[in-house]
């Protein structure tokens, strides 16, 4: 489980880089391609901060969080303290998406990261595919945490009682 979860990982990175590279390559010359009009556009974007461009132009704390914290998910998923299959593979995600945008600082020297998917329909924020990895990921962590680890926690104290 723990080799296919790195195999994942590398395809997951190189996928989102490719991306990235056509959006830096090609589609900032175009600057926006609607795919369905005013709901999902892909769109040249550049961030300057973390999600949402929040703590933007501190490009040293988030290279400094986001290496504490994949170091931290790679510890505790290559000492295999994790065992459930989807706390691993929520884990992996989020380490992907981290490396992923960690890869795309690093490269523009620290200054940025390539967004490209516009989801109109709500004015939401441009994102990319590293931050669907790493927003997909928490998410499940937190349905594994409350439904299954939780649950298995409560079961247990139950049986104590």
């Amino acid at each position: 489980m723990y080799f296919g979860c790195l195999i994942l990982s590398v395809i997951l990175i190189i996928a989102d880089q490719l991306i990235k590279a056509w959006a830096f390559t090609d589609l900032q010359a175009i600057g926006s391609i609607p795919l369905i009009q005013d709901v999902l556009h892909l769109t040249y974007s550049e961030n300057r901060g973390a999600a949402f461009s929040i703590l933007y132009g501190r490009t040293e704390l988030l290279m400094i969080v986001n290496t504490l914290l994949i170091l931290v998910l790679l510890y505790i998923l290559l000492s295999k303290k994790m065992t459930h299959p989807l706390a691993v593979f929520s884990t992996t995600l989020i380490i992907s998406g981290g490396i992923g945008n960690m890869i795309d600082r690093v490269i523009r020297e620290g200054s940025f990261v390539v967004d490209y998917i516009d989801f109109r329909l709500i004015n939401f924020a441009i994102f990319n595919f590293a931050d669907i990895c790493v927003v997909g990921g928490v998410a499940l962590l937190l349905v594994y945490m409350i439904f299954i680890e939780g649950k298995q926690g409560k079961e247990g104290s139950e049986n104590h009682d």
